[in-house]
């Protein structure tokens, strides 16, 4: 299901194409990139609970959300997440690129992926993918997207 999220995000949304698509167009393009049927269903449906988080009243996420708490991460996305990519989600939260919010959204998607671990490139691209979907956060993915595009190609010392 991620490869046909980052299908999707780098044919529409990063192409800034038109991202408004019908349903049913948008699954006929994927059957003719050679994604299965199911999968492309749960990738709309992962798409669509996305924006349910993030623009719905009632979302867990848009309540009080306790600022500078600190996130103890369960065993189960311990196995999920290495200790790079729990790193990661710490050294974004920290330096301000998102927020304790955003990162539970992160985790809340995380979690819906269902994939047995995740590599730290996958939880960069998820992480932009759930910033561009937020409202008020045209900054933070910009900065999102340096860390993700301009990584050094060498170890600096």
């Amino acid at each position: 299901m991620f490869d046909i999220l980052m299908y999707l995000f780098e044919n529409y949304v990063h192409s800034e194409s038109d991202v408004f698509v019908e349903q049913s167009t948008l699954t006929d393009e994927l059957l003719r990139a050679g994604f299965n049927k199911p999968e492309i269903n749960k990738a709309i449906d992962w798409l669509d609970q996305l924006a349910a988080l993030q623009y719905s009243n009632e979302s867990p996420y848009l309540l009080a959300t306790p600022q500078h708490a600190v996130r103890i991460f369960t065993d189960s996305e311990c196995q999920v997440l290495d200790t790079e990519c729990r790193g990661f989600l710490m050294f974004v939260e920290q330096t301000g690129v998102i927020n304790s919010t955003t990162r539970e959204m992160v985790m809340d998607r995380l979690a819906a992926l269902d994939n047995s671990a995740i590599t730290l490139e996958d939880l960069k691209w998820l992480t932009l993918m759930v910033l561009f979907n937020a409202p008020d956060s045209q900054q933070a993915y910009e900065q999102m997207e340096d860390l993700i595009f301009d990584e050094p190609s060498e170890v600096l010392h």
